[in-house]
């Protein structure tokens, strides 16, 4: 058997026609930046993250470039934001020319809360925690510490559409929460897009102007912004999998289930739940010790897995001038070297998930301990 890693074509095969449908529309109106798909996909989002305000990006990356910039941020100014996650995040921060902190992870893969207030100085303006995978960070640290020493909190939901810490929905919980459309995730464009929720009306003002090159009016520019405008066509896709992202998000918590109850290989470790949050799973990772005999293996056996990320941040070359080493941030730099994603996605057939299990189970490797 043959089982890739993500196979897109699935779930738009499900859902066709109001692909098509939606397409379509966008097409024949001859509005394409701007419009009323945009409108109206920005009201619903904000309604689904239970804030007041959505603003469409062309990508993740520019929403956490423009949420930075929102809120002034530049050289001298500091980010804590944990090591383990996808250089975007920390990207964002350097654009701005702000300085990342980097932090250790946590047993769940966020970010380690009880570091955070070590690594305040007077230069820390904000905090940016990363609901890597699919599963919230431990926000009510994190919001107690941002309270104490006046932080921003930028919420990285890249990964986490829909997921909820204690009931309450992430991108909702700090000053803004930045979302990537990225076709694989849980709700997926058919191209890059993304969004920035917020409840303030002052950042909203900003992040609209910086979307549309610092501009309220045509040709009266305030601010210098760039040009980061969620499409018209993108925006109609994305309206298609708001309206089903419940559903895709508990085919793809089912599949979890499974690999959670019936994984019982003592070569790996399984991926373990912060307590009082829903985990919307956008991947599944094991930890092993041998992680590319793993790999290795289950490659050889047709399955398809994927490492995220092999490199810890603080460790890309591209920061080489922060004069960081090995052995820093010890967790992080065990996931690293341990982790492996198995298939997980919408569309996924019994027997592939069945297949996916058998093999993991057959893989003999070192005790993880």
């Amino acid at each position: 058997m043959n089982v890739e890693f993500a196979v897109l074509s699935r779930q738009y095969i499900e859902y066709q026609d109001e692909y098509e449908e939606a397409a379509l529309r966008a097409l024949r109106s001859g509005w394409y930046i701007l419009g009323n798909e945009l409108k109206e996909f920005e009201e619903e989002f904000a309604a689904f993250e239970g804030v007041k305000y959505c603003v469409g990006v062309n990508s993740g990356l520019d929403a956490l470039v423009l949420a930075i910039k929102a809120i002034g941020l530049g050289h001298g100014d500091e980010v804590i934001v944990q090591t383990n996650t996808f250089i975007a995040t920390v990207l964002a921060i350097t654009e701005s020319g702000a300085t990342p902190v980097f932090a250790e992870a946590d047993a769940f893969f966020g970010l380690d809360a009880s570091s955070i207030e070590s690594m305040i100085t007077p230069n820390t303006k904000a905090i940016i925690p990363v609901h890597l995978y699919g599963q919230p960070c431990d926000m009510d640290t994190i919001m107690a510490i941002a309270h104490k020493y006046n932080l921003f909190v930028i919420e990285d939901c890249a990964q986490a559409h829909g997921a909820k810490y204690k009931g309450q929905i992430v991108g909702s919980i700090g000053d803004m929460g930045c979302f990537s459309f990225y076709p694989m995730k849980p709700i997926g464009a058919f191209g890059d897009a993304g969004a920035v929720v917020t409840n303030s009306d002052e950042l909203v003002e900003k992040l609209q102007m910086l979307r549309n090159y610092g501009s309220r009016e045509k040709y009266n520019h305030e601010i210098i912004g760039v040009n980061s405008r969620l499409d018209e066509l993108q925006a109609a896709i994305l309206k298609v999998n708001l309206k089903h992202v419940c559903k895709l998000n508990t085919e793809r918590k089912s599949i979890a289930g499974r690999y959670l109850n019936e994984i019982k290989n003592q070569s790996v470790k399984l991926p373990a739940n912060r307590p009082d949050t829903d985990h919307v799973y956008h991947v599944f990772p094991l930890l092993c010790k041998q992680r590319e005999s793993l790999r290795l293996f289950l490659e050889d056996n047709g399955i398809h897995v994927q490492i995220h990320y092999p490199i810890s941040c603080h460790l890309a070359l591209c920061y080489a001038n922060l004069g960081h080493k090995a052995g820093e941030l010890p967790v992080a730099e065990s996931y690293a070297d341990q982790l492996v994603s198995l298939p997980i996605y919408v569309g996924m057939t019994e027997d592939e998930i069945t297949y996916v299990i058998n093999k993991t189970n057959e893989f003999k490797g070192e005790f993880y301990e």
